[in-house]
């Protein structure tokens, strides 16, 4: 049946020794001959602009691995020094025209089109630049969009070629095209790996086919194939392959059954034709272990579930049935004494899918409402700026609805002020009464409310609501503002019974009216349309004492969760203790990174990154029992035991302050956050001196006793013996977006975003626990019964 031993043999071998030209990033990506990408090449002398004062000349110029800008001061001779580059997978976005608070002071100044704003991801401020042409501008904002989109569109493979040119050019001291053996070891040294000399010295002659002492392009395309070379793959390979050559239909058939995947025939043929390389065994309908790895290290084989990677949850619940993921003090950009309001950070939240944004709103000059943390050091931003900004991003990334927040301190008259903004800038998006056919008392769905903005607030009483007490008119923000640690105004201390709250902007709140919370039997018989905020230290109150009855609240009106006042440096608080009790608007400062966003970009990850995740069934039912501090049996209890078995990484980087001679040594991490009892963590053994292909084979068990909550993390440290460890990378997903078997884990930075090619190799099982409900009532991940190399 297989055919001729030999030539699959030959199948196996000769994929990888195959002559072929020297990596050219350019040519990889496919722009050799873009114009775009040419003009960038050749450089381009602009003004970088800070503010209408600071302008400075800077030559920007696209580096050979075609995806690093360096920019040039004209005062140095050589090039700046690398943290005054970036790299093209760094950007968020480009802005053509002055599309920046920077630029829009030069608005008559300078011609429009000539402007350009790179907008990073992460913390990093934006470049303002002044082109000297418009035809200048458009080349640089067309040629970044392009090499993002190639570089997006590699395959893994193609990203590993391409990463080792990138140090390869760099290692190449007198850019000859050649490799002695000191810079051959300059290169190790730069992709984080300390190679035994004897072994690294045998390995260049080797490859050192010329005797020459110098690698030329193609010895050096052998050493880094060698080096790149998988032997954890290839031993699975091995464990499946009848004949150790290659694998057949019927063998690869039997690996995705044991990955939990569609194991027809029909499936292992169409992989054969998508990633084998080798037309002899292509043709045959074998695979060999090239073709192999190549599947192995696409995108098919992510650790997360593709189908959770668009919007495949009902989305005709009611809102309260839905976590939504929340932004606090979303103008700042730092800490909230002296950091800097803006706009950017409402772009960065609503491009990551955030679906309630908070607006500190208070009294400007000539008239104009202001947003900043009121009587702290912050800067202030236009409210007008801010919903014009929020006019133009609020459905980018997600149609469903978004919250503004508003915390309410100004003056009647500057309401007002807000409340034609509102109406003017954001026209039909806004939601002005009720949706037609629904109860006006009962939460719409997010389908119901797709592309509508909803404005969150204090109401003013309708005659016939009014109670005895005239303090319920009070309708600013005031009793949140004082819990949050916020100033209130004293423009807000007035006479009781006189109300706050102009009637433009008290007719705006629809569905969303803000409410004090005072008991839970109180706020059960109250419209579902009313919502309350808490603070943390509230809420995990809330959450420990009284769990069930908070679920319960949780499944009929929204809560909104915010950090402590506290908080100087904005840092935020553990978001999973409030997801356990089916809060909704858990809102967390998105400019500070750390484990809490981790936690929060991984809960959000499934369902099209649309910022609502419909909530477990045991959530929403308005009788649940379910009490998330005591999960022994009952609603939710649904234990499986899972299986990690952290077999290696792949291509890690480097802690950003260590020195360009240090080589990491990594450990992994494997957390389960969900309700207390799931809490857990552990930890494998670190290998010395090795980021470049470190191997572990650690395996861990975890019982997860509701997985329907919990998130997996798994996190990369350098490993130090005097001093904390440094993050390298991160990944964190919902338990139930799991996918079985052999898997690469997409390593992400710390501000979020990606580190390919850098990833983990591991392997999962998930079994349901000895007396747990069957297969048919569970959601867990398929369950798998590979065989272990």
């Amino acid at each position: 049946m297989l055919g001729n031993r030999k030539k699959a043999a030959a199948a196996k071998n000769g994929a990888g020794t195959s002559e072929s030209k020297a990596i050219d990033p350019l040519r990889n990506l496919a722009v050799q001959e873009d114009e775009d990408v040419k003009r960038m090449l050749q450089g381009s002398s602009m003004v970088k602009v800070r503010s209408p004062r600071w302008q400075k000349r800077r030559t920007l110029k696209l580096m050979e691995d075609g995806v690093t800008v360096w920019c040039q001061s004209h005062k140095t001779s050589s090039w700046a020094k690398e943290q005054q580059s970036f790299s093209v997978m760094e950007v968020e976005c480009v802005r053509e025209g002055c599309q920046s608070e920077t630029l829009r002071q030069l608005v008559g100044s300078v011609p429009e089109q000539r402007c350009l704003t790179v907008v990073f991801k992460g913390p990093r401020k934006s470049l303002d630049l002044l082109c000297q042409s418009q035809e200048e501008a458009q080349h640089w904002a067309r040629g970044i969009r392009t090499l993002q989109g190639r570089v997006e569109n590699m395959t893994q493979k193609e990203k590993l070629d391409h990463w080792i040119h990138a140090y390869l050019s760099r290692a190449d001291q007198n850019h000859d095209d050649k490799m002695s053996y000191d810079e051959v070891q300059t290169l190790l040294q730069m992709i984080n790996i300390d190679l035994n000399d004897q072994y690294a010295r045998s390995l260049f002659q080797k490859c050192d086919q010329s005797a020459d002492g110098r690698l030329d392009h193609g010895e050096i395309e052998v050493f880094c194939r060698e080096l790149l070379r998988r032997p954890e793959l290839d031993a699975v390979f091995i464990r499946y392959s009848a004949n150790g050559c290659v694998l057949s239909t019927v063998d690869l058939r039997d690996f995705l059954k044991d990955q939990g995947e569609d194991a027809s025939l029909t499936h292992a043929q169409s992989l054969i034709l998508t990633y084998e390389l080798n037309e002899w065994a292509q043709k045959n309908q074998f695979m060999t272990p090239n073709g192999f790895t190549m599947y192995m290290l696409s995108k098919e084989n992510c650790v997360l579930n593709p189908e959770h990677a668009r919007v495949y949850q009902d989305m005709k619940h009611p809102l309260a049935h839905y976590f939504i993921s929340s932004s606090h003090n979303t103008y700042l950009t730092k800490d909230q004494l002296t950091g800097a309001s803006s706009t950017e950070p409402y772009i960065r939240a609503l491009n990551h899918g955030c679906r309630c944004v908070e607006l500190d709103c208070w009294d400007g000059d000539k008239g104009e409402p202001v947003i900043y943390h009121g009587h702290t050091l912050t800067s202030k931003v236009l409210f007008v700026e801010v919903i014009e900004t929020i006019n133009e991003y609020a459905f980018k990334a997600s149609p469903f609805p978004l919250i503004l927040s508003l915390e309410n301190h100004c003056s009647v008259e500057q309401q007002a002020v807000m409340a034609r903004h509102l109406r003017s800038i954001l026209g039909d998006k806004l939601l002005t009464k009720p949706l037609n056919d629904l109860d006006p008392h009962s939460l719409p769905s997010p389908e119901d409310l797709k592309g509508k903005i909803l404005v969150k607030g204090k109401k003013e009483h309708m005659v016939e609501e009014r109670s005895s007490s005239s303090s319920d008119l009070s309708s600013s923000d005031e009793e949140a503002s004082h819990a949050e640690g916020k100033p209130s105004s004293k423009k807000e201390d007035q006479k009781p019974g006189v109300s706050k709250l102009s009637p433009e902007l008290s007719e705006l709140v629809v569905y969303t009216r803000s409410v004090p919370f005072k008991s839970f039997e109180q706020a059960a018989k109250a419209p579902a349309t009313y919502m309350s905020s808490f603070s943390e230290s509230e809420a995990l109150r809330h959450v420990k004492d009284s769990g069930t009855y908070f679920v319960r609240h949780n499944s009929h009106q929204l809560s909104r969760i915010y950090p402590s006042g506290q908080r100087l440096q904005s840092s935020n608080y553990n978001p999973q203790d409030m997801w356990n009790g089916g809060c909704q608007i858990v809102a967390l400062n998105f400019q500070t990174p750390g484990e809490q966003m981790d936690l929060n970009q991984g809960r959000f990850l499934q369902n099209g990154h649309c910022g609502y995740m419909l909530k477990p069934p045991f959530m929403c039912q308005p009788d649940t029992t379910f009490n998330p501090e005591n999960v022994g049996g009952g609603p939710g209890h649904r234990p499986v035991l899972l299986t990690v078995r952290v077999i290696s990484a792949q291509q890690l980087p480097k802690p950003e302050w260590d020195k360009p001679s240090s080589i990491v040594d990594p450990h992994v991490w494997v957390e389960i956050h969900g309700v207390p009892i799931d809490n857990y963590k552990k930890k494998t053994h670190h290998v010395d001196n090795n980021g470049f292909n470190p191997r572990w084979d650690c395996s861990f068990n975890f019982t997860v006793h509701v997985p329907d909550l919990a998130l997996v993390r798994f996190l990369v440290e350098d490993h130090d013996y005097t001093s904390s460890n440094d993050f390298l990378g991160q990944y964190t997903l919902p338990f139930t977006s799991l996918r079985t078997g052999y898997r690469h884990v997409p390593l992400l930075k710390l501000d979020g975003s990606s580190l390919s090619p850098s990833s983990l190799f591991i392997h999962l099982k998930v079994t349901p626990c000895q007396g747990s409900p069957s297969k048919s009532s569970a959601k867990s991940p398929a369950k798998s019964s590979a065989k272990h190399p």
